[in-house]
């Protein structure tokens, strides 16, 4: 690993708080479930959010677009 998973994962929460009023003012929310090696973030919706049809949309279009603006590092989100 040439990276520190730590502070990774500490920016990583800090995006994720900036898109959770979003989420949270539709009623859902979202939580932090682990940072791969291969630095894939996986993460679960909750709320309104879970089984939401348009939850794949609010993932990839939003959340993703978030966190990849402030950890470029990151290579994709997963939903779990």
């Amino acid at each position: 690993m040439d990276f520190d998973k730590e502070e990774l994962t500490r920016e990583v929460l800090e995006a994720l708080d900036v898109i959770r009023p979003y989420l949270q003012s539709d009623g859902g929310d979202i939580t932090f479930v682990e940072l791969t090696d291969d630095l894939r973030l996986k993460v679960k919706l909750t709320g309104a959010c879970d089984g939401c049809p348009m939850s794949i949309q609010t993932l990839k279009g939003g959340v993703e677009m978030v966190v990849k603006q402030r950890v470029p590092r990151i290579s994709e989100i997963v939903p779990v």
